[in-house]
């Protein structure tokens, strides 16, 4: 997903602007510029979150209870072609999990930064109903700066290597 932000044609997400212009006219027309483009998924919606969390929390424990290792966590690590799931799971049992590209690095030191954020400052609100929905905008805010520079850490690290 790809969103063109410019002066005249505001956001635009899609290949046509909201006067049925096409994107690709915007981008090539110099007077366009500047603009702003931002590559990235949708977002999903609360419940898409939902119902992730619950068919990642019903795997997960089928996994635990079909594993022939005694006293298995369940699920750690997902591969497939096209992303892995990193997962980690904290001693009261909340599952944190991220899905990532292949190639991105840093997932166990973002899961544990993730936990801390989480225990910084969803655990010490005195207003956070346990097993709810998280909304705290301290925790959100930080969230997003610590994916921001896992994604520029790991950008760096492929652009250097290349």
């Amino acid at each position: 997903k790809a969103v063109v932000s410019t002066q005249s044609t505001g956001a635009v997400t899609g290949l046509y602007t909201a006067g049925d212009r096409a994107i690709l006219d915007v981008i090539n027309d110099p007077a366009s510029y500047p603009l702003t483009l931002t590559f990235g998924r949708t977002k999903a919606s609360a419940n898409e979150k939902l119902m992730l969390a619950s068919i990642f929390h019903s795997l997960f424990a089928i996994a635990a209870k079909i594993s022939p290792i005694e006293q298995s966590s369940g699920i750690k690590e997902l591969h497939t072609e096209k992303f892995t799931l990193r997962c980690f799971q904290t001693i009261t049992g909340v599952k944190f999990f991220v899905i990532v590209d292949q190639k991105q690095t840093g997932c166990e030191h973002l899961l544990l930064r993730i936990y801390e954020l989480y225990t910084d400052y969803v655990l010490k609100n005195p207003f956070y109903p346990i097993d709810m929905p998280i909304r705290c905008e301290l925790f959100d805010q930080n969230l997003r700066k610590v994916i921001e520079q896992v994604e520029r850490a790991t950008a760096y690290n492929s652009a250097t290597l290349s």
